[in-house]
């Protein structure tokens, strides 16, 4: 058996699966990278990351029971990765005064609110609570996506739903 690292030595059979695959998950790998991220470009980049590192281990995710769960994990997991680049980055530009960090390009209105709220939850649970809602997962789905036990998903979505509910009822509140 050979290893797979350069992706011309991919079988003719083996690219027009992982093709397919790849055009059946981008849009939702996506939409999980830009809730997870805040940022369209970084969730791009979080997607063609892990699609990439998919295409460089197609033979052995190929024959997962759902090569997308692998994928969603190394979203879920560079995620977090990449909002701490990010805040370091934008602490850098205010210390050196060369302006504003750059702006995150507009979300709709009703829906800002909520995923800023999601993302400043702790991570496991922003991760949980945007795989479950964002793209309507089971518990059973997000636990193996993940890698944790359906009642660590449960426990996630029980405070992430706890913690959302306080917060957009604080933010929602006027003095």
């Amino acid at each position: 058996m050979r290893e797979r690292t350069d992706p011309t030595t991919m079988g003719s059979a083996e690219a027009y699966a992982f093709e397919d695959f790849y055009r059946k998950e981008y849009r939702a790998v996506v939409g999980l990278a830009y809730a997870l991220s805040g940022s369209r470009w970084a969730a791009e980049d979080l997607a063609q990351e892990a699609f990439l590192a998919a295409h460089n281990e197609w033979g052995r995710i190929s024959r997962f029971d759902q090569p997308g769960a692998w994928v969603r994990r190394v979203v879920a997991n560079r995620s977090v990765s990449v909002l701490r680049r990010r805040a370091v980055e934008a602490k850098a530009l205010a210390r050196l005064a060369l302006g504003q960090p750059p702006i995150v390009p507009p979300i709709p209105e009703e829906s800002a609110e909520f995923w800023d709220a999601v993302r400043s939850l702790p991570r496991r649970q922003a991760q949980v609570v945007a795989l479950h809602y964002l793209e309507d997962l089971p518990v059973a789905d997000v636990a193996r996506i993940l890698g944790v036990a359906q009642g660590t998903v449960k426990k996630h979505l029980f405070d992430g739903r706890a913690a959302l509910g306080q917060r957009l009822r604080l933010e929602g509140e006027t003095p």
